[in-house]
């Protein structure tokens, strides 16, 4: 028979706990409606609430022991499976969210849909085998055996707050020292250059997308591991989750741009630009309007101030 265990309000782990039950519990909620396949909402909801139980398991893992059915590999593949249809979702969107476009762009872009349902029904079955298979069903079993009685290493003994900078900072310092920061700068002595924001010069980003793509990741991470303990810090520690999120953002605009283009490469007779240049112009626009918010969030996180400040947040409760 379970039971729950209590765990000590004020010490790690209890809160290592109390966050890998929420999330938990948020995905296993959508479960039912993500197979019935009623709404992209559900889908997408189950997909986050995997994404922040794995990052959970990320943060405190120095302070839990898991069960073998519970592991970041798993937790991670469940949620691309997920994610593979959730993406040819906001893809559709995308491509049925332009009612002004010429009638003949309007049929190049249907026909493009056609393949993306197909593509679809394709990773849905999947996705469906997936969540009616033995390995799904011994996680699940496998976590709520946990949840009921939580196996924890010594250290999780130790008063949250004293751990507080040393689970942060290593978070930040990975984000800092990421190389897609330097991206088109340019060093001359103590000065920083960046390239002017051109068509020439987004296309010469674009090809580094897998660099932009790999902190947008890491930046989305970075945002649920720090919203874990919002309520420990200030208002400037909430200000600077939600600019976590907003680079997260912008990074996510130009990383879905990169995959429609993809998609509708595969797909079209011929150029987006060349059958549909109303289209192809108006996603230029949108990745110029993101690059320059991406500039700008480039020039303050290699500013030497802005990173200390940074570091001093986590620091300072």
């Amino acid at each position: 028979m379970n039971f729950q265990i209590r765990l000590p309000q004020e010490a790690l782990s209890h809160f290592a706990h109390r966050a890998i039950e929420k999330h938990f519990r948020k995905a296993m909620k959508h479960e039912e409606d993500v197979l019935a396949d009623r709404d992209p909402e559900a889908l997408h909801q189950m997909r986050v609430g995997l994404r922040r139980l794995r990052t959970a398991i990320q943060v405190f893992g120095f302070a839990v022991e898991l069960p073998k059915f519970v592991n970041d590999a798993k937790i991670r593949k469940f949620a691309q499976i997920l994610g593979a249809v959730r993406d040819l979702d906001v893809l559709k969107l995308e491509l049925t969210s332009h009612p002004d476009l010429p009638e003949a762009e309007q049929k190049a872009l249907k026909q493009t849909l056609k393949k993306l349902d197909h593509q679809r029904s394709q990773d849905f079955h999947q996705l469906e085998k997936t969540l009616n298979s033995r390995k799904y069903d011994e996680f699940k079993q496998a976590m709520e055996d946990w949840l009921a009685l939580p196996q924890l290493s010594t250290i999780a003994q130790l008063p949250i707050q004293d751990v507080l900078p040393d689970i942060l900072l290593p978070l930040i310092s990975e984000i800092l020292l990421h190389p897609a920061w330097l991206i088109d700068v340019e060093f001359a002595g103590d000065e920083k250059i960046f390239a002017p924001i051109t068509p020439e010069s987004i296309r010469s980003q674009l090809k580094q997308d897998d660099l932009l793509h790999d902190l947008r990741k890491q930046m989305k991470r970075l945002r649920y591991q720090t919203e874990l303990f919002t309520d420990f810090y200030g208002e400037n520690y909430q200000k600077q989750v939600q600019e976590f999120q907003n680079i997260q953002e912008v990074l996510g605009q130009i990383q879905d741009s990169v995959v429609l283009q993809e998609f509708l490469d595969r797909h079209l007779d011929e150029s987006i630009e060349k059958l549909c240049p109303v289209f192809a112009n108006q996603l230029d626009q949108k990745r110029a309007i993101a690059f320059k918010e991406w500039r700008s969030l480039q020039q303050k996180y290699l500013d030497s101030e802005s990173r200390n400040q940074l570091r001093q947040l986590v620091l300072q409760r």
